[in-house]
């Protein structure tokens, strides 16, 4: 059975952990470096990213995860998740904040605005149904939510959003807070993969929808580094779990 790892220093790992009991896998929560090497791949959980860096800095975990990442095992970042792992971060607090890296992109930390400016909404995901089969759609849950503003030429656009009406103007500024540009693009990348590295700026571990973690698992599977061996998910379960459009987007109910 394959080893996921959720990193469960702060924000949702919880429910990261419940989605994929729900799908048979039994996720482990990763509070330390000398946890990582047994993992098969990895789910770096939403949250408060500036918490989340302190108290990865304080564990020492930075040098460990980029390891990780670099070995080419899949890993997943939800929301502050796909923050540690872009190349580059804008929009972060006074200081900046560490990165983990890996991905080929920009991300504004906070593109949609403050807590109260957080929604939901359906997205396009046609690469999800043809490989998991269901609705061409997906729910998107935005909490705080970073977003997307570019991407290098290796990386696949898996979904993107309409900019919703309000949102506050983005400036994107250079090291030196010289200004650069103003994001005035109507619509805004919010799921990518490159290679081993998937992320999303929403949070699929809130909705009863199991299609991106089976697609995480997938990864795995398609990687040279190991394959899950044992992990095999039943005709008669996924039947079970079929996609309704009518079905409710319901929180996890934990066990």
């Amino acid at each position: 059975m394959a080893v996921v790892g959720v990193l469960a220093l702060q924000g949702s790992y919880n429910e990261h952990i419940s989605a994929l009991r729900r799908i048979g896998v039994n996720g482990v929560e990763v509070r330390k470096p000398e946890q990582l090497p047994g993992l098969d791949s990895l789910i770096i959980p939403g949250g408060e990213s500036t918490t989340m860096a302190k108290l990865a800095n304080y564990h020492n975990l930075f040098p460990a995860l980029r390891e990780f990442v670099g070995a080419g095992k899949p890993v997943w970042g939800t929301c502050a998740g796909l923050i540690f792992l872009a190349n580059k971060a804008v929009g972060t607090k006074s200081g900046g904040q560490e990165l983990i890296g890996g991905l080929d992109c920009t991300v504004h930390r906070n593109f949609f605005g403050s807590q109260v400016r957080s929604f939901e909404t359906e997205l396009s995901v046609p690469m999800l149904a043809d490989k998991e089969g269901g609705s061409p759609t997906c729910r998107g849950v935005f909490i705080r939510a970073p977003a997307i503003l570019e991407v290098g030429s290796d990386v696949e656009i898996l979904a993107d959003c309409p900019v919703p009406a309000g949102t506050p103007s983005i400036t994107i500024t250079s090291g030196e807070g010289v200004k650069e540009e103003v994001y005035s693009k109507d619509r805004v990348i919010v799921a990518v993969r490159q290679g081993n590295i998937l992320a999303t700026a929403f949070h699929p571990e809130l909705t009863s929808d199991s299609r991106w973690h089976r697609f995480f698992l997938d990864m795995d599977k398609e990687s040279h580094v190991k394959t899950f061996s044992t992990l095999s998910l039943s005709t008669s379960s996924r039947d079970a779990e079929g996609w309704s459009k009518s079905r409710p987007h319901d929180l996890p109910i934990f066990e």
